[in-house]
């Protein structure tokens, strides 16, 4: 339950490529992560067996060092392995899988109560996009 497997890791370039372009997915703020994300597309081939995929980022703009954007995403990736179950409980049967990225924009290094306070609060907010995105289509 409160591992991070590799079937959970976002690898696809075409699903990265759709996050980062202009019209990529929906997204939204829960400081100090930005959370970008979308539905797997009904044609991807082959389809992920995990309901979430992740993928981690940190600006190489504003941490230089390797080892500082590293510790950086082992902080999100921790509080995300932490706390992920609240979403998989949130979504139904069915539904087509999400491909998540978290991006870390706060300018300085935070601690670790900090990031995994943004992170539940993503988690909270894409529980209810997801939700709203299950009522739209209805």
């Amino acid at each position: 339950m409160f591992q991070f497997k590799p079937e959970e890791r976002l690898k696809s370039r075409r699903i990265i490529g759709a996050l980062f372009s202009n019209g990529g997915g929906a997204s939204f703020l829960g400081y100090p992560v930005r959370v970008v994300w979308l539905f797997f597309p009904d044609t991807f081939f082959p389809m992920p067996t995990s309901k979430v995929q992740v993928m981690v980022s940190a600006p190489k703009k504003n941490f230089k060092t390797a080892t500082a954007r590293n510790r950086i995403k082992r902080l999100v990736r921790e509080a995300w392995r932490l706390h992920k179950h609240e979403l998989y409980a949130q979504i139904p049967e069915g539904k087509p899988p999400v491909a998540l990225l978290l991006m870390y924009i706060a300018k300085e290094e935070q601690t670790f109560a900090e990031v995994e306070a943004g992170v539940i609060k993503a988690i909270r907010k894409l529980a209810e996009g997801i939700g709203k995105e299950e009522e739209a289509a209805s």
